[in-house]
C-alpha cells in the first residue's frame, strides 16, 4: 500500500494518477474534503480507501493503520501563501508532518514530503537546495506558509533525518486538478478563464525597477513533471535529502500569458494592474530552481517547456468537458 496525504488535492491527486498509470491501485487517500470540490479530482482514479486527515492522524498515533505500507507520500498541507492563522499552520504543516515522518521512519516506510520554494524568501540567498546547516539556517521566508515548510526542514536537519527522507521544494506548479484551489490556482488556469471571459489577461505591474511590468520571473513547472520526479524517488529508495522541483529555467509572466493565448489561438492582449497591498514586500520577483542536485542524484528525464506544458494543459484539460487527470 502507498499512502498519499492530500491525495484529493492538486499534486496529491496528480500523483495518484501517476501511480494508477504504473499499475498501482492499493492506495490510501488521506484528505479533508469538507464541502470543497476536491472530490472531483478522485472521480477518474483508482484507490483502495479514504481517510479524513484527523482520523488518519489518530490511527498513526495509535499505531492502528493496516500493515504492508510501502511508502507515505505526504502532500497534505495548507498551501495558501496568504494564510494568516500561524497557529493553524504550525499544527497542520509542521507538527502533523513531524508525527507522520517519525511514524514512517520507525517502521522502515519510505517517506516523501512536500516542502516549498517559498522557503527561499526573496531569493537573495539563491535557490540552491543545499542541505547544510549554514545554508538552511540562512533562509528567510517571506510568508508564514513558507516559514512552516522551512521549520520542518530545519527540524529534520537538527534530528539527523534529512538524509533518511525526501523533502521536495516545489516551485510554481501548474496543471490539471487545481480547479478547487480558488484564488490559489496557477496563473495558467486563471489566465485561460480571464481570456474566455474578457479577451485579455491581467498581470501585476512591477514593483521593482529591475523588472518591467509582467517581466517578473518564475520557475514554472508542469504537474506531470512533478509526479514523474516523485515516482522516481519511489523507485530509488537509496536517494534521500532535500531537492528542488522546478525546471531550472526562469520565465516571465509575459511569457506565460503569450503561451496561454497561443494555446487558445487568440491574439495577445495584456493589461497591467497595480499589485495588491498585501503582496508588496512579500512578492518574489525572481525564482529559478537550481536542479543540479537532482541531476547528480541520477534523474535524467527532460521537463516540459513552458510552451509545451501550457499547450497540453489548456488544450487537453481546461478546454475539455472533463478538465481532470
Amino acid at each position: 500500500m502507498i499512502i498519499v496525504t492530500g491525495g484529493a488535492g492538486f499534486i496529491g491527486s496528480a500523483f495518484v494518477w501517476k501511480l494508477n498509470s504504473l499499475g498501482y491501485d492499493d492506495i490510501l487517500v488521506v484528505d479533508n474534503l469538507q464541502a470543497s470540490e476536491k472530490w472531483r479530482n478522485l472521480v477518474n482514479r483508482r484507490y483502495s480507501g479514504y481517510l479524513h486527515r484527523d482520523e488518519f492522524l489518530e490511527r498513526v498515533k495509535s499505531d492502528s493503520l493496516p500493515g504492508g505500507v510501502e511508502a507515505v507520500v505526504h502532500m497534505g498541507a495548507c498551501s495558501s501563501t496568504v494564510e494568516r492563522d500561524a497557529d493553524f499552520l504550525m499544527r497542520n504543516n509542521v507538527e502533523y508532518s513531524k508525527t507522520l515522518c517519525e511514524y514512517a521512519l520507525s517502521r522502515g516506510i519510505r517517506y516523501i514530503q512536500a516542502s516549498s520554494a517559498a522557503t527561499y524568501g526573496d531569493g537573495e540567498r539563491g535557490f540552491e537546495d543545499d542541505p547544510s546547516p549554514e545554508a538552511l539556517n540562512a533562509l528567510r521566508p517571506l510568508n508564514m506558509y513558507g516559514y512552516s515548510k522551512h521549520l520542518f526542514d530545519l527540524w529534520a536537519l537538527r534530528n539527523g533525518l534529512l538524509d533518511r527522507i525526501v523533502s521536495l521544494k516545489f516551485f510554481n506548479v501548474y496543471g490539471p486538478n487545481e480547479q478547487h484551489k480558488g484564488g490559489m490556482r496557477s496563473m495558467v488556469n486563471k489566465a485561460r478563464q480571464q481570456i474566455r471571459d474578457t479577451g485579455q489577461i491581467r498581470l501585476f505591474k512591477s514593483n521593482c525597477p529591475d523588472y518591467p511590468d509582467g517581466g517578473q520571473l518564475r520557475d514554472f513547472i508542469y504537474v506531470k513533471d512533478c509526479v514523474d520526479i516523485m515516482s522516481w524517488f519511489l523507485d530509488n529508495p537509496a536517494v534521500n535529502g532535500l531537492f528542488n522541483v522546478g525546471t531550472g529555467q526562469a520565465r516571465s509572466w509575459n511569457d506565460l500569458a503569450v503561451s496561454v493565448f497561443a494555446a487558445l489561438d487568440m491574439p495577445v492582449n495584456i493589461e497591467y494592474v497595480d499589485m495588491p497591498e498585501e503582496l508588496r514586500g512579500k512578492y518574489q520577483n525572481f525564482t529559478q530552481a537550481d536542479m543540479r542536485r537532482l541531476r547528480l542524484a541520477g534523474y535524467v528525464q527532460p521537463f516540459h517547456s513552458l510552451e509545451q506544458g501550457v499547450n497540453d494543459y489548456v488544450k487537453y484539460y481546461l478546454e475539455s468537458r472533463d478538465p481532470y487527470l
